[in-house]
């Protein structure tokens, strides 16, 4: 007899809704966690990427379809998953944001007015991803999909996860944190033996690794050196006091995050991204996926991840030019900060400069406040204190930052010359957040993807196990099932695993780790979906 018919190992979005999922479908559901729950997921932003005409949309007077959702999205998710499997995704977007607001959940249809990477708290609907830029509105009518849990500041995802955790725990999930699963064995095609080690969060010892970890959560992102020596020390007491332990299950449900925080794995698989600031927690160290690879199961775009600098808030920032080492025109500034640095890590070697005259570093100013969040006033603080050079003439800011004068010249020509004549930015900006750049002084902001205190470009990885995309199944190398053994979330290769938009992986979170919940509890209760 097992001891459970479903063990989820990891306990952030995609853990929490696979729970939730087969707790209600009548499964008996442990999950295990190496914190205290809630991973990457609980330090996000707290968005969820949905459309097709929401409760929420609908109530900011938006309108959209699945359809036009699917042809926005097909562009940024390309051929990770089926036409099949997106148009689902789709189709069923809607009634997710209603699932999770029967859930404890809470939206507002407060449609933010201003291109921002992350609303202030008057706003909890906005565009999140490209659906304004080119070519993205090109193939699709631009809607606002960036569906935020009501909070204050960045507080909106721990909340989000406090919610579904509740509701977990309240439909009898049973959840032991500061358990590490160590090793997976398939016992008779139809049992899963899952060992672990555990530490008591109840004892002395236990109260202080809490302490520790909690204080050491945010640091490992922002201030990672800091971060690092108090995770130590936390680490120090799990090892002393953890104990071994195992269990017996019919399904196994992988969602423990992805491996940012694994140097090892992330430069066999990222070198491009070498440079981005590790986001997430320590726990996304990899284990999950090479977890799923002990049973034989098969990983897939491993190279993909995700470096995110920023140019806005403010607004106006958007209204420079970005260029590379060459001096020449990176892309369109307007593009979420995810694919904008995508071109400049794979075109122009990670680097980068905007370029800004007077007016517009004086219309950026004004808007700094009024258009940001505590930690984008503290990037942008430093963006107009020490974070940039300063220049009589085009030439020798050129000079100041290491660019051929010529090169940022005709670059700069051509931009304003675009937009004085009916062609428009060669670049194909946003009319609206274009503005010549003729007003001296000028400034340029280092925009490079690098591992900086003050101006970081933070990122994740996308890649991990394959799995069937009807059931979440993990995938061997011949494309079969691996029984008993599922992945969701950043654990697997899903609907975010080509590119990020912000609201992206939760919603693939959700999406993957319902999917797989309602699965495992299926075939674990005996019955057959």
């Amino acid at each position: 007899m097992t001891d459970f018919d479903v063990v989820v190992v990891g306990f952030g979005m995609a853990g929490v809704t696979a729970a939730i999922e087969a707790a209600e479908a009548g499964a008996r559901v442990l999950v295990l966690d190496r914190g205290y729950g809630g991973g990457a997921s609980a330090l996000s932003g707290g968005v969820v990427y949905a459309g097709g005409g929401t409760t929420i949309q609908r109530a900011a007077g938006v309108e959209d379809s699945p359809d036009n959702m699917f042809e926005y999205l097909r562009q940024e998710v390309g051929d990770v998953v089926t036409e099949k499997t997106l148009r689902r995704f789709c189709a069923t977007s809607a009634s997710t944001i209603d699932w999770l607001a029967e859930r404890g959940a809470r939206f507002e249809g407060t449609l933010c007015p201003y291109k921002t990477s992350y609303p202030t708290d008057a706003h909890y609907l906005y565009y999140s991803g490209n659906e304004k830029a080119w070519p993205y509105a090109q193939h699709a009518v631009p809607a606002p999909r960036g569906h935020r849990q009501v909070a204050k500041g960045m507080g909106s995802g721990k909340a989000l996860f406090g919610l579904l955790r509740k509701a977990a725990v309240d439909r009898g999930v049973v959840f032991r944190p500061l358990s590490r699963v160590d090793g997976l064995t398939l016992e008779d095609g139809a049992t899963v033996a899952v060992s672990f080690a555990s530490m008591d969060p109840d004892s002395a010892a236990g109260r202080q690794h809490r302490r520790l970890t909690m204080a050491a959560a945010k640091l490992v992102n922002w201030a990672p050196p800091v971060g690092r020596r108090i995770d130590a020390r936390a680490e120090a007491i799990w090892s002393a006091k953890a104990r071994p332990d195992h269990v017996r299950a019919r399904s196994v449900i992988l969602s423990a995050g992805g491996f940012v925080f694994n140097p090892q794995m992330k430069a066999e698989y990222g070198a491009p991204y070498s440079g981005i600031s590790p986001l997430g927690t320590v726990g996304d160290d990899g284990a999950g996926i090479r977890l799923g690879e002990s049973v034989g199961g098969a990983t897939g775009r491993m190279e993909r991840m995700t470096a995110w600098r920023f140019l806005s808030p403010p607004t106006a920032l958007l209204e420079g030019v970005a260029v590379g080492p060459s001096g020449q025109r990176i892309t369109n500034e307007d593009l979420y900060g995810a694919t904008f640095s995508d071109v400049m890590i794979h075109q122009h070697g990670g680097r980068g400069y905007l370029i800004l005259d007077a007016d517009q570093w004086r219309k950026a100013r004004s808007q700094l406040r009024a258009q940001s969040q505590p930690f984008q006033l503290v990037m942008g603080l430093y963006v107009f204190t020490k974070g940039h050079v300063k220049a009589s003439s085009l030439e020798e800011l050129a000079g100041r930052i290491g660019v051929p004068a010529q090169e940022l010249a005709a670059t700069v020509a051509a931009y304003n010359d675009g937009i004085a004549s009916e062609a428009g930015d060669p670049a194909h900006k946003a009319a609206e957040l274009c503005s010549a750049l003729t007003a001296g002084p000028f400034y340029a902001v280092d925009i490079s993807v690098e591992n900086s205190r003050a101006f970081p470009a933070p990122g994740l990885t996308l890649g991990g196990l394959l799995v069937n995309e009807e059931t979440g199944e993990v995938l061997d190398a011949d494309g079969e099932p691996v029984a008993g053994v599922y992945a969701a979330g950043r654990t697997a290769v899903g609907i975010c695993s080509n590119t990020y938009i912000s609201g992206l992986s939760l919603a693939d979170c959700v999406y993957s780790g319902r999917r797989a919940g309602v699965h495992a509890a299926a075939v674990s209760v005996g019955l057959h979906p």
